[in-house]
C-alpha cells in the first residue's frame, strides 16, 4: 500500500474502473463503515453489482482479496491519532495517562480486526489437529516468544505434551523427534523471521503439521503453513516493540485453549480441580 489512505486510493482510481466496479467503489466510498462486517454477496447486492465485480474491484485497486479490503478499511477507521509504536513517540506530548488510553484503544482495535482475518475453517482444523497430537511445540522469537510460552502453559494444564522455545537449535532437535501426527505452531508477526521460516521448512520435510499464527500478508511462513491462523497487519516491522500484534496472538492462543478444553471430557475438569486445590493449600 502507498501512503495514501485506501479511500483516497479508490477515489484516484475510480475513473479507470469499469461501470460495474464503479458501483462497488461508490458504495465503499459512501458507506465505508459498513464494509468490514459485510460479505461479498451483501456488498454486491447493496451496490447493485455482481460478486465477481466486487472481486475485480478489489484487484483493480491493488488489494488481493475482499478480506484484505475489509481489514484495511477497519484498520483505517480504527486508527488512533498518530502511531504509538514508532520512534516519533519520543517527540510527542503524551502523558502516561494519554498513552494508557491510546494503548488500550490500539490493542482493542487490533483484536477486533482479527474477526475479519481469522478463517473459521482453518481454526476448526487447527483444533482438530492439536487434539490428535501427541506433542505440540510452539516457537517464536522476540516478542512472539511470550504467546508461545503462554500456549505451552495452557496446553500443559490440559494434559498435552507441550513445549515452547525461542531457541532454534533446541526446536530443531524437538522437531526431529516429532511424528507426523504432531503439531508445530510457529508464531511470527511478519512471517519472514529467518529462524521461523527455516523451522517451517524442516517440519514440512518431516511431515509434521505446521500451524502459523501470523499476519494476513504474503510471506514465506504463510506459504509454508498447513494451517494459517491470520492476524491483521497492525504494526510496522520498524517499531519500538511488539504491542498490538502480541495481543492478537494471545487472543488466538486463548481461543485454541478454550476450543480444545470444550471438546475434552470430565476427567480434565477433575484434574484441574485437583491442581487448584494443591495451589490453594500453598496459600494457607
Amino acid at each position: 500500500m502507498s501512503d495514501l489512505s485506501l479511500l483516497s486510493k479508490i477515489k484516484n482510481k475510480r475513473s479507470s474502473l469499469t461501470e460495474a466496479e464503479k458501483k462497488v467503489a461508490d458504495y465503499v466510498l459512501n458507506q465505508p463503515e459498513y464494509i468490514p462486517t459485510m460479505t461479498t454477496k451483501e456488498l454486491a447486492q447493496q451496490a447493485d453489482a455482481s460478486e465477481a465485480s466486487v472481486i475485480r474491484f478489489c484487484k483493480s485497486i491493488g488489494i488481493r482479496s475482499f478480506k484484505l479490503l475489509k481489514v484495511q478499511l477497519a484498520k483505517e477507521q480504527n486508527q488512533s491519532d498518530g502511531n504509538i509504536n514508532d520512534f516519533s513517540l519520543i517527540h510527542s506530548n503524551d502523558t502516561s495517562s494519554s498513552l494508557f488510553h491510546k494503548v488500550t484503544y490500539f490493542n482493542k482495535s487490533a483484536i477486533e480486526q482479527t474477526l475479519h482475518t481469522l478463517d473459521r475453517k482453518e481454526l476448526d482444523e487447527a483444533v482438530a489437529k492439536m487434539l490428535k497430537a501427541n506433542t505440540i511445540a510452539f516457537f517464536g522469537v522476540g516478542g512472539s516468544y511470550a504467546p508461545a510460552v503462554d500456549a505451552q502453559y495452557k496446553l500443559m494444564k490440559l494434559g498435552f505434551h507441550a513445549q515452547a522455545s525461542a531457541d532454534f537449535h533446541y526446536m530443531v532437535a524437538a522437531v526431529t523427534m516429532m511424528k507426523e501426527s504432531d503439531v508445530l505452531v510457529l508464531i511470527s508477526t511478519s512471517g519472514k523471521t529467518k529462524e521461523v521460516v527455516e523451522l517451517a521448512h524442516y517440519a514440512k520435510s518431516r511431515k509434521v503439521t505446521v500451524i502459523a499464527i501470523t499476519t494476513l500478508q504474503k510471506s514465506p511462513l504463510l506459504a509454508l503453513s498447513d494451517i494459517a491462523l491470520c492476524t491483521p497487519h497492525v504494526e510496522e516491522e520498524h517499531r519500538i516493540g511488539t504491542i498490538a500484534s502480541r495481543m492478537t496472538h494471545l487472543n488466538i492462543i486463548d481461543t485454541l485453549y478454550l476450543s480444545i478444553f470444550r471438546l475434552m471430557d470430565q476427567k480434565i475438569v477433575d484434574l484441574l480441580n485437583q491442581s487448584r486445590e494443591k495451589i490453594i493449600e500453598q496459600r494457607k
